[in-house]
């Protein structure tokens, strides 16, 4: 999830830009989130200072926020042709098109938005037209890299454009603000053209159905996949709205048009179990992607069992391990065989190993090292690996530190608001806002309703107790449970005065303690309780 700020000017008149804007996903501790943004109110409330926002390319955690934030922001959108399609897509998708102004840039381009000289560099990744940001301002240069890697092969868009990096670092680079994911790992991430011929040989390998399952926005993998279906005889079929989308894009700016149309859905269960290739999204076991129903049995159209193969050409993103090991198990209950990067070299990265930063650094010759992407703990590897190389100053940047960038070095000077927004259905809600902590509760220990009639103090009737998320024994229903709820209720009611009787909320405070306390009596856990008095 990135939002990157660039700022130069007096701090009373200060212009600003937003480099990428993009999202992270929910988990088990966020109910009912799936999409999580950052929290831009530092920016929104300067936002008519604010010039622009650059996309560095189309991956979701660089520009899925976009949509969902730009009524709060309000300023033009720069971006290259196939991040601008996708881009056009989300905007449609909330009913901003037309509204909200996008440029599109090409690749290479450099142009002017204020004090910034903006030039676009090109760079290799897992997804079309990346690209790294120079930063030209009156006060010196920065690069800001982006999501890369140095892929001398990379099958789809050009190669890194090292010149470019080296005609910056012989200008002098004040600071690089770089990628940190595979900072552990030594050595190259390696090339896509590799995984093509081990790809191409492996489905040749197989006799029945082949699905892979990959990274939707690698179009080189899906070109890769393409590929390795023709060169065996095999028609593709796409399954899952990402593949759908990402290809239109594709096709949208030239790539993938060398291929045979794809096969619809309904057409492929008609074609020999050894001409058709699955393209599906749901690599990182995602419940509601198309083979994670695949895998459950419920797709309307494909099926695959004994004899069948899925490739798993992608990596397992760290906390997803449990998902995906458990769409593995279902597939591996239907009979699939299975194959991950673990037993085949079918996948590389798209982020920049030890080798590869060393080789930027060289290039780049920056002033000031500024870790980004990844956590802590390779924000502090990246920036010892970059004292290793001589590079004289590094900071370890946090969510929202700003920090001041001069050609004589950089510090933090002081840290700006910074969090994360929830996207709750229609509604974008704060981080810390009560409806997730509710949620969170009954998530954990369940709901009890309890209701009263009262009249002039008394109860006119007994309490009525319904329950979701608890649970009950064998030799002790929910029926008793709700019953011994409602007695403690009734007495606790029974205690109170005559004048308090007639206070509806003091009674439904009293109700509510009364049966959350026997509750963790019977049951040990406090669910949520809601007491409700309506008068008689």
């Amino acid at each position: 999830m990135n939002l990157n700020l660039y700022g130069y000017g007096p701090e009373e008149n200060r212009e600003w830009i937003i480099v990428d804007c993009g999202v992270t996903f929910g988990d088990l501790s966020t109910p009912g989130v799936d999409i999580i943004t950052p929290d831009p109110r530092f920016i929104e409330e300067q936002g008519h200072q604010l010039k622009a926002i650059i996309l560095t390319h189309a991956h979701e955690d660089h520009m899925g926020a976009v949509a969902h934030l730009w009524r709060r922001l309000r300023c033009p959108i720069y971006a290259t042709p196939f991040t601008a399609w996708l881009m056009r897509d989300r905007l449609a998708e909330h009913g901003l098109l037309g509204e909200a102004p996008l440029h599109e840039i090409g690749m290479s381009s450099r142009f002017q938005i204020g004090p910034f000289d903006l030039q676009l560099v090109t760079l290799t990744h897992s997804i079309p037209e990346p690209n790294g940001l120079i930063i030209r301002t009156p006060a010196g240069l920065i690069l800001h890299t982006g999501d890369w890697k140095i892929d001398p092969d990379p099958l789809i868009g050009a190669t890194t454009d090292a010149k470019a990096i080296e005609a910056a670092g012989r200008e002098g680079v004040m600071a690089m603000v770089c990628d940190s994911t595979n900072v552990f790992t030594e050595g190259e991430s390696g090339s896509e053209a590799g995984v093509r011929e081990n790809l191409t040989r492996l489905v040749g390998e197989q006799s029945g159905k082949v699905a892979i399952a990959a990274f939707a926005s690698n179009v080189a993998r899906l070109d890769t996949a393409l590929h390795a279906a023709e060169a065996n005889g095999r028609r593709v079929c796409l399954v899952g709205r990402s593949m759908h989308r990402i290809t239109s894009a594709a096709k949208a700016v030239g790539l993938l048009s060398q291929y045979q149309d794809f096969i619809e859905e309904e057409e492929a269960g008609y074609f020999p179990p050894e001409k058709i290739l699955y393209l599906c999204t749901g690599s990182q076991g995602e419940p509601r992607a198309a083979l994670s129903r695949i895998a459950e049995g419920t797709h309307r159209h494909v099926t695959l069992g004994e004899g069948d193969c899925v490739i798993f050409s992608s990596r397992i993103i760290p906390g997803n391990e449990r998902g995906i090991f458990d769409l593995m198990n279902r597939l591996a209950g239907r009979g699939v065989t299975l194959i991950t990067e673990r037993d085949r070299h079918i996948h590389v990265s798209g982020h920049p190993c030890r080798d590869e930063l060393r080789q930027m650094y060289a290039w780049a010759k920056p002033n000031v090292a500024i870790p980004v992407h990844g956590e802590l703990r390779h924000l502090k590897e990246h920036a010892k690996l970059a004292k290793s190389l001589q590079v004289p100053h590094a900071i370890e940047p946090f969510n929202g530190a700003v920090i001041r960038i001069s050609r004589e070095g950089a510090s933090i000077v002081d840290e700006a608001p910074a969090g994360r927004l929830y996207v709750d259905g229609n509604f974008i809600i704060s981080e810390g806002h009560e409806a997730m902590r509710e949620r969170r509760k009954l998530a954990s220990a369940g709901h009890i309703t309890v209701a009263a009639v009262l009249r002039d103090g008394d109860l006119q009737s007994g309490l009525d107790l319904r329950a979701m998320g608890v649970p009950d024994q064998p030799d002790y229903d929910l029926d008793e449970l709700l019953d011994d709820l409602a007695e403690a209720a009734e007495t606790a009611f029974h205690r109170m005065g005559k004048r308090e009787r007639r206070d509806e909320a003091a009674v439904e405070e009293v109700l509510r303690r009364a049966v959350r306390r026997e509750a963790a009596r019977i049951w040990g856990k406090k669910p949520a309780v809601a007491a409700i008095v309506l008068p008689g």
